[in-house]
């Protein structure tokens, strides 16, 4: 927990706790809010464009729905302030990638320790620029064959957990993405995000 007084990497002395962050993204990243009474709007929005034109996707469009809808509610559930959505590509192939952004409670840090470091995890201790030191770290998780969601390629996941200064809460950025031919680019593009972090 920063301390009243204490500068983090800005040159500007914290002397309040923060009432926002700032974070920046890519172009074609949506935005969800994860409040129950914006996120279903946002999500259709979400859907709308990308399908546009397509006159014969209702049954896709449904079942996108469907699953970010889940999704947005358990993130929710959990802490979840609002999710990000890459709806880019390269060409034919969809830049599949998300963000979560969640504030996790006094007292958890949902694993994230360097203490507490698994097989298949890489964790250590990250400053961001803006905002000051966080714990990285980074799971590639190898989908069963008989997975609930239907996914059948591995994800690498990449959590940034970060104290909310002068408070004892934190704020966890986690990113995903199933493009695992191109996992170090794009751990490298989150990266990039995860360093915009600032506090307002």
């Amino acid at each position: 927990m920063t301390e009243p007084g204490v500068e983090i990497s800005t040159g500007e002395a914290v002397t309040a706790p923060p009432t926002d962050y700032r974070l920046i993204v890519p172009d074609g990243w949506f935005r969800i809010p994860l409040e129950p009474d914006q996120w279903k709007r946002s999500i259709r929005a979400l859907i709308d464009n990308a399908l546009q034109g397509q006159d014969d996707a209702a049954a896709l469009k449904r079942q996108l729905a469907k699953e970010l809808g889940a999704r947005a509610e358990d993130a929710y559930r959990n802490g979840g302030v609002e999710l990000y959505v890459s709806t880019t590509s390269i060409g034919p192939v969809p830049l599949s990638a998300s963000l979560l952004v969640t504030v996790v409670p006094p007292d958890e840090d949902f694993g994230l320790s360097a203490s507490r470091k698994q097989r298949a995890q890489e964790i250590d201790e990250f400053l961001l620029p803006f905002a000051g030191p966080a714990i990285r770290r980074r799971t590639r998780t190898v989908p069963a064959d008989d997975d609930s969601h239907g996914n059948s390629l591995p994800v690498t996941t990449v959590d940034y957990a970060v104290k909310i200064p002068m408070t004892t809460a934190s704020l966890l950025l986690t990113f995903s993405t199933s493009l695992d031919p191109f996992a170090e680019a794009m751990v490298e593009l989150f990266e990039a995000i995860a360093k915009s972090l600032s506090w307002t």
